[in-house]
């Protein structure tokens, strides 16, 4: 009998102990969790505290998460000036981990062999390029920043008649200074996005004649390479 007794004295601790470890595991779980949600809260979420659009409405948020790495805080502006044909917009977004995505459209008197003769070589004479509907875009293939261009032919509000042309447009380039979300294509596309946004809004601003109907989004720079 004693035997008995001191085999089921023996079972019953190590069943306290088995349930005791589970529960420090359980415990220790939800710590984790709460830590890491913390951490994700606090040091990554600052592009997803942006307001939806950024830079007065211009660009999407997503766009930005795109293209920026994640950040513990970040903040955004924009600017604007406008006399007759001196149209320019900005844009950037600043993050704590110290990269910038920024970009500027305005209007120009150029052509868009000028355009290419600017923007659409890289510093190895290499570039991609995509145009729909009269929107033209350009990326260095060999840029860490993804810098990109876009053109759209634009004969802005307060441009006389007898000056209007068929050179004047839109003209915007941007890009990262620091770490890219990603990096190659994806980075490339992704900062192109954002400059097409920030065109087609200094397009709306500029009140272009006989205004086109712009396309939702450019063609994809890998279906064109």
């Amino acid at each position: 009998m004693a035997r008995i007794t001191a085999s089921k004295e023996r079972f019953a601790t190590s069943e306290y102990t088995a349930k005791g470890f589970v529960t420090s595991l359980a415990v220790l779980g939800l710590v984790c969790t709460a830590a890491w949600f913390g951490y994700a809260q606090i040091f990554t979420k600052g592009l997803e505290r942006l307001p939806p659009k950024v830079c007065d409405g211009a660009v999407d948020r997503q766009v930005v998460i795109r293209t920026l790495p994640r950040t513990r805080t970040a903040e955004e502006g924009a600017s604007q000036r406008y006399e007759r044909e001196d149209l320019m917009f900005s844009c950037h977004v600043r993050t704590s981990a110290g990269s910038i995505l920024s970009g500027m459209a305005r209007v120009e008197d150029a052509s868009v062999q000028q355009w290419l003769n600017h923007y659409g070589t890289s510093t190895d004479g290499d570039a991609v390029r995509v145009s729909i509907g009269g929107v033209e875009a350009s990326a260095e293939l060999d840029s860490s920043s993804g810098s990109s261009s876009i053109y759209i032919p634009c004969v802005p509000r307060g441009v006389r008649a007898e000056e209007a042309n068929e050179s004047y447009a839109i003209i915007a380039e941007a890009g990262v200074i620091g770490n890219g979300r990603f990096s190659g294509a994806k980075l490339r596309q992704a900062v192109t996005d954002f400059t097409y946004q920030l065109t087609k809004h200094t397009y709306a601003l500029a009140e272009c004649r006989n205004p086109r109907t712009l396309p939702e989004k450019l063609p994809r720079y890998e279906d064109h390479a």
